[in-house]
């Protein structure tokens, strides 16, 4: 028998609200109300309203809203960067909320690293002394710390930039610097919030794919805050999506895209092309009475974009298949459907 593993973060009931008395808000009939009437009327904003999730070890867990929808104060109250109002928050079973003083100190010393979109480098200090920085907090001597920043810094791709200090390099490159930074005192959790948005869309993408590649290399747990469906899509392994501070929708990129939980959710997703987010169990149908079914296989995780070529290619529909059991079949007209006419899913 299969046990799920024990979240790596747990978050229930959470809360944060900014204001005169702002635990008389929690669950009362204002917390009802828009943020605008919520404020007028009791002079409280609820920057997160009764957010419920769990992170998987080793999962990319991207919190995506606009601006004012509570992901950056969500990530916070994470970290007790911000004090939540209520709720719990358990980090592998430890009571984050309960944490006094110097057990938050210590998670956030050796646990927890955050990479934040203003890079916060410090400007007399080279490359290899900023990527240090923690373990130098932490007491760890200069041979050492040097020792595991020069791994790191090669980790990351700056091999060579050394002794260069934060000025003397690019946006993209110091962003490097941050994430080696956060990646040197080897934490469980990575939080990220926003680290992107003030870098070109070229520099942007290589950025992305750095994550990606350090995820795969790392296996590190991810809490990745961003307000851009397109990086959102392509780094997360699940989506929450935000609005006004409360939870919209959770699930997976196909998930969101196939099957938006409402108007908002749906308006995010409009323009995303579903043959490069959907897989193929969401166009996998069964197969009309004698249709062949001696067609090649193919996982029902595979990208529909990914598997154009050989459903094209194929002379037979191709057998769409989970966990050894056929699902259903996917031939060319199925897959030219979803390109051409983006119809919404016939399955899950």
């Amino acid at each position: 028998m299969n046990v799920e593993p024990e979240p790596a973060i747990s978050v229930r009931g959470l809360w944060k609200v900014f204001g005169p008395h702002p635990e008389r808000i929690v669950g009362s009939p204002e917390a009802e109300l828009s943020r605008a009437d919520l404020r007028e009327q009791t002079g409280c904003t609820a920057a997160v309203r009764d957010v419920n999730f769990d992170v998987a070890p080793g999962e990319v867990f991207v919190v995506m809203g606009l601006s004012g929808s509570g992901k950056s104060t969500l990530v916070r109250c994470l970290t007790r960067l911000v004090e939540p109002t209520a709720g719990q928050i358990t980090f592998e079973g430890e009571d984050i909320v309960a944490a006094d003083q110097a057990r938050l100190r210590e998670l956030r010393r050796h646990r927890f690293s955050m990479v934040f979109q203003h890079f916060g480098l410090l400007p007399h200090r080279k490359v290899i002394d900023n990527v240090a920085y923690g373990l130098e907090v932490r007491g760890m001597n200069k041979a050492d710390r040097h020792a595991r920043a020069h791994e790191v810094v090669e980790l990351v791709g700056l091999q060579g930039y050394e002794q260069a200090y934060p000025d003397q390099l690019s946006g993209g490159m110091q962003q490097r610097v941050g994430l080696a930074r956060a990646l040197a005192v080897d934490p469980d959790l990575l939080f990220f919030d926003e680290p992107f948005s003030a870098l070109d869309p070229l520099i942007r993408r290589g950025m992305q794919d750095e994550v990606l590649r350090l995820h795969h290399e790392v296996k590190k747990t991810m809490i990745f805050i961003t307000h851009d469906l397109s990086e959102a899509l392509k780094l997360g392994d699940r989506i929450l999506i935000m609005r006004d501070g409360a939870a919209v929708q959770l699930g997976r990129p196909d998930e969101l895209v196939g099957a938006p939980a409402d108007d908002y959710v749906a308006d995010f997703t409009r323009d995303v092309p579903k043959s490069h987010v959907l897989t193929l169990r969401w166009i996998a149908r069964p197969p009309v009475v004698g249709e062949p079914l001696d067609g090649p296989e193919l996982p029902a995780t595979t990208i529909i974009r990914d598997a154009i070529r050989d459903v094209m290619h194929a002379t037979a529909p191709v057998k769409v298949m989970s966990n050894g059991q056929l699902l259903g079949l996917v031939d060319h007209e199925d897959v030219l459907r979803v390109i051409a006419g983006e119809p919404q899913p016939v399955s899950v």
